[in-house]
């Protein structure tokens, strides 16, 4: 680990210099017994003035100041809080010190995590590619970043752009942090995409695949974020075009996301697929009724069940092929047509 800091436990350590070891002024301010506002590092100042700035040169002692401060950014982004630059930095100079390649994989998990949980992450993200941070920590979002995208699909053209978007579409789509963390790294297939190729990304979603399952594994993340992340990076492209899928194909789609059993963890996917498809310059407020359709055939083929077939008299392979050409026709019924030209796909 770590080793840029030293440890003091002293009973005689002053309030005052208790609050010198606190990461941001705004975080180092406190009250005395009679209400009297104990301030010595100017933190009321930098509330007014909107900014996180670091207390003292011991900001440098604990590399997870790096994303905190980026995390707090992320929470105070819509009150118009900016960094210091000269925290910033500073910030810089420890990731050029290689403090932050020393961090353990749970804290930075645990950082990353609780700016999902903030009003707008994508400053998160933004304030840890400004120090330099994203590059060391998250190589597979910083190479999006310069990576282009069919405007024809993506006005925004850049793919980090477009993920910063995302991610932030879907901080106001839904609370939950697995579905954020989904729309983060829906796209990193892109980023593996050879150059010669751009801004067509034709097999990212398989590729994309084995880099959230790299980065699950390398920060310890928990499988449920992990299992909606790997569903969305590879089926995100289904979704969008539902519309223009055959019956059996939606099917096999369904399956894929285990949504007969699992019929909540495709919501979460088909928010994080919206929060895709409207994270897009001037395509914010478009609707998304690929959702609806979706939920439409798993109500059809769910309304299938075996127990019928098999008081039929079919029984072992006879009844997984009925089955399965009843659900296909139950899909076919409750949705109209197939059309190629419906819901083209949003890359």
């Amino acid at each position: 680990g770590y080793r840029g800091f030293a440890v003091h436990a002293e009973p005689g350590v002053t309030l005052e210099q208790d609050l010198r070891r606190r990461d941001l002024t705004i975080n180092a301010m406190a009250r005395a017994a009679d209400g009297t506002l104990i301030d010595p590092y100017g933190g009321r100042a930098d509330l007014e003035r909107r900014l996180l700035r670091h207390v003292s040169a011991a900001f440098v002692e604990d590399p997870v100041r790096v994303l905190r401060v980026a995390r707090f950014a992320s929470r105070l982004a819509p009150l118009g809080f900016t960094v210091a630059p000269k925290t910033l930095e500073l910030m810089r100079a420890m990731v050029a010190a290689g403090e932050v390649d020393a961090l353990v994989p749970e804290r930075v998990w645990a950082e990353l995590q609780r700016a999902l949980g903030e009003v707008r992450p994508r400053r998160f993200i933004e304030i840890l590619r400004e120090c330099g941070a994203l590059a060391r920590l998250f190589p597979e979002i910083e190479c999006l970043f310069g990576v282009p995208q069919p405007a024809r699909y993506h006005p925004e053209i850049d793919t980090g752009v477009h993920v910063l978007m995302v991610v932030d579409m879907a901080a106001r789509l839904s609370p939950d942090p697995r579905v954020r963390f989904a729309a983060l790294t829906h796209d990193l297939g892109k980023g593996a995409t050879p150059s010669g190729q751009w801004p067509s990304h034709r097999g990212h979603e398989e590729r994309g695949v084995r880099l959230v399952q790299g980065l699950c594994r390398r920060y310890r993340i928990p499988n449920d974020y992990r299992d909606l992340a790997v569903l969305v990076a590879r089926w995100h492209g289904h979704a969008h075009r539902v519309a223009q899928l055959r019956p059996a194909t939606v099917l096999k789609l369904l399956e894929a996301l285990d949504a007969f059993r699992r019929p909540q963890r495709m919501e979460g996917f088909l928010l994080a697929c919206e929060a895709d498809a409207r994270g897009r310059a001037g395509l914010e407020d478009r609707p998304y009724p690929q959702a609806e359709r979706l939920r439409a055939a798993l109500r059809a083929a769910a309304a299938v069940e075996a127990a019928p077939l098999a008081a039929r008299g079919l029984r072992g392979p006879a009844i997984g092929r009925e089955l399965l050409r009843q659900r296909v026709e139950a899909i076919r019924r409750a949705l109209p047509g197939h059309d190629p030209d419906r819901h083209p796909k949003p890359a």
